[in-house]
């Protein structure tokens, strides 16, 4: 195993840049995933990890060693794609004991590791069989072992399961979390569902553009994030922004909307007037009432309502906006009625409207 080192790292493609002097540390042993939205470079920087991309500028290093001008195949990392990429004239065996056939190992310990690495994933009845015979799961899960048979020092993963189904995911994202509990190899990660991020990883990296919005543990980002990118960004459904400026009266600040409807959110007591600001909280922390509570709730208007099982979302219209809410008790109010939403205050964040930066207390 080994930790991965990327320090100021840059990449551009005819001169438009797409990794902005990008440094981050990952630990021996650390499974740690990389999201953000189509574009933002992740796929890039895994595969200049790899060695599949040229870098630009700064440095990779595997432990100790620098590996800017060493080749894929010398780096001894092992890459697991969305597409599986399995040798679809080979059987099961075949593909896993590939990359061991041609480092030119014993017949005998080719055979010991790919029968350990299909006992480890369930695979012993499907050695015989070709791609074609199995399933997606079945297939995502030899285009692992065809990694694991490697004892890498390092796993890097493409978006692995994007093409499964939803069901599909959630299995196979239980595999893989057992997997690294079991085997420890540092791992990082790629996809653009960050629920598979916050399940998955030990730590998140949030990219946008090229450059890191925030890195941390996955509850750490959930609550305490950087900025109104991250804040929307982490949490499914995403967080309820709503655009006010601070106004004055009596002395004290108060936030109202540009419609001119008011948000009972406390101030810091030094925040300027005029200030625009994005108040956030997140749909499960929205509080829906069966009728307007007055002064501290939100008054509007049921527009959708979507039964789920455990929990309902609703979404209402709050003047010209639309909120989402998650009731976690039944949901029996018809589209079209009136509804009170409460903003709990421990559960309420203050962006500032230009840079996205949280307020934090006092600012």
């Amino acid at each position: 195993m080994s930790s991965i080192s990327l320090r100021h790292l840059r990449k551009h493609y005819h001169d438009q840049p797409v990794i902005h002097d990008l440094s981050l540390e990952i630990a021996d042993g650390e499974f740690v995933a990389l999201v953000g939205p189509s574009g933002c470079g992740k796929s890039t920087l895994l595969r200049m990890v790899a060695g599949l991309e040229d870098i630009h500028g700064g440095e990779i290093r595997l432990g100790d060693r620098l590996v800017n001008d060493v080749a894929p195949k010398a780096r001894d990392l092992a890459m697991v794609f969305q597409n599986y990429a399995l040798y679809p004239h080979k059987t099961v065996a075949g593909n896993l004991g590939f990359a061991l056939k041609m480092q030119r190992l014993p017949r005998t310990e080719i055979d010991r590791r790919v029968r350990e690495v299909a006992a480890v994933l369930g695979l012993e009845d499907l050695l015989e069989r070709r791609p074609a015979q199995l399933s997606g799961g079945q297939r995502q899960r030899v285009a692992m072992g065809r990694a694991i048979v490697r004892q890498p020092v390092a796993f890097l993963f493409d978006e692995p399961l994007s093409n499964l189904d939803a069901k599909l995911r959630v299995h196979m994202r239980t595999e893989i979390k057992t997997l690294h509990q079991r085997l420890g190899t540092t791992s990082l990660y790629v996809t653009h569902d960050q629920i598979e991020a916050m399940t998955l990883a030990d730590r998140i990296v949030v990219l946008r553009d090229g450059r890191i919005e925030q890195v941390g543990r996955p509850l750490d980002l959930y609550e305490n994030p950087a900025n109104a990118f991250v804040a929307q960004f982490i949490g499914s459904p995403s967080m309820n922004l709503i655009a006010a400026r601070v106004e004055g009266q009596d002395g004290r600040p108060r936030l109202l909307t540009d419609d001119g409807l008011a948000l009972p959110v406390p101030l810091p007591a030094t925040v300027e007037r005029g200030r625009q600001l994005l108040v956030g909280i997140r749909p499960e922390h929205l509080e829906p009432t069966a009728a307007v509570a007055g002064g501290d709730a939100l008054e509007a208007q049921v527009l959708v309502v979507e039964p789920t099982g455990a929990e309902t979302q609703v979404v209402a219209e709050f003047g010209k906006r639309r909120l989402t809410c998650l009731a976690r008790s039944r949901f029996n109010q018809p589209p079209g009625s009136a509804l009170g939403l409460r903003l709990p205050p421990e559960h309420t964040y203050l962006f500032d409207a230009g840079s996205g930066q949280r307020l934090r207390a006092g600012h």
